[in-house]
């Protein structure tokens, strides 16, 4: 007679060394379930050297389901580890639970390697209905979207009591100080989040002579679509080369809400508009500072998600209209100045803990 599972769920990863969004919502998602229900999950590392074929097999055996959020480690290096743990999942008739954080918005070759694994799921957890849609829109995956469930996402980082100094936000002090209009950017640099978009606004402000000075906090992904050489042909073209500063990776979110509390006012424009998938919004929000960014493409975007929806409410998230120009965006930066700051209260564990029952339901 089989032995019967001792775990709810085993959620493949990479370990503490999996330094990206995805690696730490994986982790945050295990400890809350964790919390929520001691000893129903466990965990598999795969990475380049771990998780070989043989414990693999074991380790899916433990549990009845498998939870798997996608990339496990750089998708170029690690791509048939994660791949062949959900096959051995439904050989074995366990579960597979998989998170999908995107979809059209993904480079073209990733997206190829992702198909198996969401034919291979049972379920698909997904954050957005736009990217719902995009499933939908797809005519080869079409036929997934009857696996999807939507769940409300959290912020993958808190803000801290404390934060910490460093070299660049002493810039920023002085930069403030000297009259600069300091505008951020936070997260990941790759084509999705249109990072030139930000470019041409700050240009807008330049020749209205505020002395902008554009921070973007976070490093470019690297892909095929030599973002990051197009990024600096941009800022030369638009005369911006003394005004754009790209901190590269933050390790510590003590630095992290140092610098984005030295951030006058964050802007994102956005081709596919605001979505319930953004983290790297919620990060920002939780700054007080005004939040700029283009409106929902769905009007339902954000029914499954109060939290993120009371956000915009409250006047915490502005709106701009999708058919706005680079000149709207100047002026809605401008008018936000004269907004008192807004410091909505963030309880960073039932946001986790919304999450984390939505998914032990697909458990």
């Amino acid at each position: 007679m089989a032995e019967k599972p001792r775990y709810r769920a085993l959620f493949l990863g990479a370990g503490p060394q999996m330094h990206c969004g995805v690696g730490q919502f994986t982790r945050l998602l295990q400890q809350t379930i964790e919390k929520i229900e001691p000893g129903a999950s466990t965990a598999l590392t795969l990475t380049q050297t771990d998780g070989r074929i043989a414990e693999t097999w074991r380790a899916v055996g433990s549990a009845d389901s498998v939870v798997c959020n996608f990339p496990i480690v750089a998708w170029k290096r690690v791509i048939l580890r994660p791949l062949l743990a959900l096959l051995f999942a439904r050989l074995r008739r366990r579960k597979v639970v998989l998170i999908q954080h995107e979809w059209a918005g993904l480079n073209g070759i990733r997206r190829l390697t992702y198909i198996p694994a969401l034919w291979l799921a049972n379920t698909i957890v997904m954050f957005s209905p736009l990217v719902r849609r995009e499933l939908a829109d797809d005519p080869i995956m079409r036929g997934m979207v009857r696996k999807c469930v939507l769940a409300p996402l959290p912020p993958n980082i808190a803000a801290p009591a404390d934060t910490a100094d460093s070299m660049l936000l002493q810039r920023l002090v002085a930069a403030r100080g000297d009259g600069q209009l300091v505008i951020g950017h936070f997260g990941s640099i790759y084509p999705g989040k249109q990072p030139n978009g930000l470019l041409e606004i700050g240009a807008i402000l330049k020749q209205r002579g505020l002395r902008p000075l554009i921070v973007y906090v976070g490093s470019f992904i690297r892909g095929v679509e030599n973002i990051e050489q197009k990024f600096h042909v941009r800022v030369a073209e638009l005369g911006l080369k003394s005004d754009v500063i790209v901190s590269g990776y933050v390790a510590s979110d003590l630095e992290v809400f140092g610098l984005l509390s030295e951030i006058d006012v964050f802007c994102y424009s956005l081709d596919e508009g605001l979505s319930a998938r953004r983290s790297s919004i919620l990060a920002c929000v939780q700054s007080g500072r005004p939040l700029i960014v283009t409106g929902p493409a769905l009007p339902d975007e954000f029914d499954h998600h109060p939290r993120f929806k009371e956000l915009i409410d409250r006047g915490a998230i502005l709106l701009v209209p999708r058919d706005a120009d680079s000149a709207a965006y100047a002026d809605q930066i401008v008018a936000s100045l004269k907004r008192p700051t807004t410091q909505v209260p963030f309880d960073f564990e039932g946001w986790w803990t919304d999450v984390a029952n939505a998914v032990r339901a697909q458990l």
